[in-house]
């Protein structure tokens, strides 16, 4: 199975003015020893995120990639691992079809591992992710971290169902892992 994560709110704090450095991106607990759990199960991970920040100017690309690094290197020191990682530089006034919620960057993680919309699954905390992973035909689960609570307070549109909530990214794996997702 391939399985996409958000970012921001799924692996990490959500922050309102953006991760902005390597020091600002506070790992959720748990959420690294999850994808390594996927991992350790043979499954496929790619994080797929919206980082209007380069597209704001208030950071650049190679800023972006040190913030990566942190994320692979902490990874690495539980066992796991991101097989890709595709980000939308967009800024939201000139969105293109790889920012959420369009589905460029679904249809390109599924085009790279050669998966189905029916063997993929994305983990968000968000509409937008919601409204990507729908519009790819992929399997849906809203964690309540980040925005996640505030998503599922507001009500998630018919169009977007079914959808699976879980409490944090380690139960949305444990729901993957068993099978019992929507």
């Amino acid at each position: 199975m391939l399985v996409l994560l958000d970012r921001d709110g799924v692996l990490n704090e959500d922050r309102s003015d953006f991760v902005k450095t390597p020091e600002e991106l506070v790992f959720i607990p748990g959420a690294l020893e999850a994808i390594a759990s996927l991992n350790s199960h043979g499954h496929k991970v790619a994080v797929v995120t919206n980082q209007s920040c380069i597209g704001r100017g208030i950071i650049t690309p190679d800023t972006l990639s040190n913030i990566h690094e942190k994320l692979f290197s902490a990874l690495a020191q539980v066992g796991g691992r991101v097989d890709q990682l595709f980000f939308a530089p967009d800024a939201p006034w000139k969105a293109t079809e790889n920012r959420k919620p369009g589905a460029g960057m679904f249809f390109s993680a599924m085009q790279m591992f050669r998966e189905t919309p029916q063997n993929t699954v994305l983990i968000g905390d968000s509409k937008t992710d919601l409204q990507a992973a729908a519009k790819a035909k992929c399997h849906r689960i809203l964690v309540q971290t980040g925005k996640g609570r505030k998503t599922q307070k507001q009500g998630i549109d018919p169009d977007l169902l079914p959808v699976s909530i879980a409490k944090d990214l380690s139960q949305a794996v444990d729901y993957i892992l068993e099978g019992r997702f929507s």
